[in-house]
């Protein structure tokens, strides 16, 4: 074989491997998922922090424990 017919399969062979890779999907899904599954998280924390002095009790406007006893109030009437 001819250096240049080596050079000819080496090409040949390297333009079936690009084929291959670009039709190649397999990962795909699950990078999708991870990426979807960390923004969840992402907007779950950002969600937490925002909201964490009002489920605290912390003396603020904003307090869950006094909001629910102020309901209780109104619902029973005392």
């Amino acid at each position: 074989m001819s250096f240049k017919e080596k050079i000819i399969k080496k090409i040949q062979i390297n333009k079936n491997n690009l084929k291959k890779l670009t039709w190649d999907q397999s990962g795909q899904g699950a990078a999708e998922y991870i990426l979807l599954f960390g923004g969840v998280i992402v907007i779950a924390i950002a969600a937490i922090l925002i909201y964490s002095s009002y489920f605290g009790n912390k003396s603020s406007d904003l307090n869950a424990t006094q909001d629910i006893n102020t309901i209780r109030e109104n619902l029973t009437g005392t």
